[in-house]
């Protein structure tokens, strides 16, 4: 994969994305501290208050920062307008924190929650979309942010119907509605997001080369079918076709970190850093979450479930958080530096990055992630809380980082 940098945006649109999408990481384990973890269940209030504030606030601000920067310059063309992400983040973060206290405190701010996210999405959808169609040739990246950007579009569709439930206005299933809404976002759009940045990400920051992506490729297809499967399926009621999009989704599963595997095997880069480690811890959190899935469809335990979730969220928490620790230094190199090579002397991207930090971070953050999630297994306060301690630790760490490299001189 080829990528040229004359299409970049500048750096200061994308770096308030990172920013606060580190600062609501932080709120969202300050708020875990409040939670009774054996009352908890995966739809009372609290659960559904965090995981739209950890979804909508940190895991889509990172993503929309990022996609702002790799359309364009995975695809060299111009962003259509570029100056649309400037009103994109402050609507997403205020839509999200109404739609957490929503959740949280009064139902009757969901709606107006949701017409603020749903305004973001848009502009963002809109902005993408008219970008891509200077796009000449349809490759698999290509691809796959288009069919992504379907799913985030239909699964906002849904949540407006369930903001519009929850707060009274209408009447339906919420419970099947609200399984087609996480499906189609948490599945559909970041899944296959991750898949396509995965296929640019991962070969240029490991150097990888000379490899096939027809595992990707039927990753992709057979994942958007058992998306299509799952959520169709939670709409009309029909369980047969659920578990259809469940087993198409541990295949396309499987498919994909075979892929992840021949990407590895062919590296050039071997150091052991941040971001190979960060890689590693998340790739295990994601096989744990495919175990525990297995289990989950034999026996419908709700302990198991909220466990196979945080076991997700850990998965997406190391693939933001390692690719943070190389996307940031570039972006700030290369706008900062660049223009000085062969002038003078310029530091190295190795030397943006605070190691020491950097290593407490994952540490913490990993040791946070396995001990709150033994917590929700065993239902224990026990167990959860002082997860909790080492999670928020890690995350004052992964914020003050973004903050050293964003705002890195040379000495």
């Amino acid at each position: 994969m080829q990528v040229s940098t004359n299409f970049a945006p500048p750096f200061k649109l994308i770096a308030p994305f990172f920013l606060l999408g580190g600062l609501v990481f932080l709120i969202c384990c300050l708020f875990l501290f409040g939670i009774e973890v054996e009352n908890i269940t995966t739809l009372n209030k609290e659960t559904l208050a965090w995981v739209h504030l950890f979804l909508l606030g940190f895991v889509m601000m990172v993503i929309f920062g990022a996609m702002a920067q790799l359309v364009p310059v995975v695809l060299e063309v111009e962003h259509f307008a570029v100056e649309l992400y400037y009103i994109i983040y402050p609507l997403l973060l205020l839509g999200t924190v109404l739609m957490a206290s929503g959740f949280y405190y009064s139902s009757i701010l969901l709606p107006f929650g949701g017409i603020i996210s749903l305004i973001a999405f848009g502009v963002f959808l809109l902005e993408t979309s008219l970008t891509l169609k200077k796009v000449k040739k349809i490759d698999f990246v290509v691809s796959s942010v288009i069919v992504a950007n379907l799913f985030l579009l239909t699964g906002l569709v849904i949540g407006i119907m369930l903001s519009l439930g929850y707060a009274g206005i209408i009447s339906f299933d919420l419970h099947r509605f609200l399984t087609a809404h996480i499906y189609f976002v948490f599945i559909g759009y970041v899944g296959i997001s991750i898949m396509g940045m995965s296929l640019v990400l991962l070969p240029m920051f490991w150097l990888s080369h000379s490899f096939g992506n027809i595992w990707v490729k039927s990753s992709l297809m057979i994942l958007s079918a058992g998306v299509i499967c799952v959520g169709t399926a939670a709409l009309i009621g029909d369980k047969t076709l659920k578990y259809g999009g469940y087993i198409l989704t541990l295949i396309s599963t499987f498919l994909y970190l075979v892929q992840i595997l021949i990407i590895y095997k062919t590296r050039v880069r071997v150091e052991n850093d941040i971001y190979l480690r960060s890689m590693q811890i998340s790739f295990f959190f994601f096989l744990t979450a495919i175990v525990l899935s297995v289990f989950y469809m034999t026996h419908s335990q709700d302990n198991v479930l909220l466990c196979l979730g945080w076991c997700l969220f850990g998965f997406i928490t190391f693939m933001i958080s390692g690719h943070l620790y190389k996307i940031i230094p570039f972006l700030v190199w290369y706008e900062r530096y660049s223009p000085y090579v062969g002038k003078k002397k310029v530091p190295m991207l190795a030397d943006m990055v605070p190691v020491k930090s950097a290593n407490l971070q994952v540490f913490f953050t990993s040791l946070g992630f396995l001990v709150t999630g033994a917590g929700f297994l065993f239902q224990s306060s026990d167990i959860f809380q002082p997860g909790l301690s080492f999670l928020f630790t890690g995350a004052v760490f992964l914020l003050k980082d973004i903050i050293y490299m964003i705002r890195f001189k040379e000495n």
